[in-house]
């Protein structure tokens, strides 16, 4: 019998549809519930997301954003640094994100998101796995459902 799912509320900061369907594809493989933000504009993570009593499990969290300014205006104090994966592809930003009390980094290859996917989902599993620890053998990643 299935296991009653857990709706994980994940955000993910990222502008690169590339990135992006890499990480979708990890979070489809992974075959749990989850609700997810995307914003690619580093301005809506101030006018919507800081200013929000929104909660979440997992954070991705690339710098860099197209029109300018940095995703790193996420106030990581109160929605939780130890649940961010910072993903830059510029060493010295996930350096920062380091700096600011994120522990999980990847650095991202454009010419290597194959590798990049690998590591992200082992560091989600990672993430998951700590926060609920009580869904089921080694954690909410490792559940046994029946399709």
């Amino acid at each position: 019998m299935e296991t009653p799912k857990r709706r994980i509320n994940i955000l993910i900061l990222e502008d690169d549809l590339s990135t992006l369907c890499k990480i979708f594809n990890v979070l489809r493989s992974l075959r749990f519930d989850f609700s997810i933000t995307v914003l690619s504009r580093y301005d809506y993570v101030e006018k919507l997301i800081n200013k929000s009593d929104l909660k979440f499990d997992l954070i991705l969290l690339d710098r860099d954003c197209s029109i300018g300014g940095s995703f790193h205006v996420l106030d990581l104090e109160r929605f939780g640094a130890k649940r961010t994966i910072s993903i830059s592809s510029v060493p010295p930003y996930n350096i920062d994100a380091l700096r600011r009390g994120v522990s999980m980094i990847i650095h991202k290859n454009y010419e290597d998101l194959n590798g990049f996917s690998k590591q992200l989902a082992v560091f989600i599993k990672k993430i998951l796995n700590k926060a609920y620890p009580e869904e089921g053998q080694g954690g909410i990643c490792e559940r046994k459902t029946i399709d």
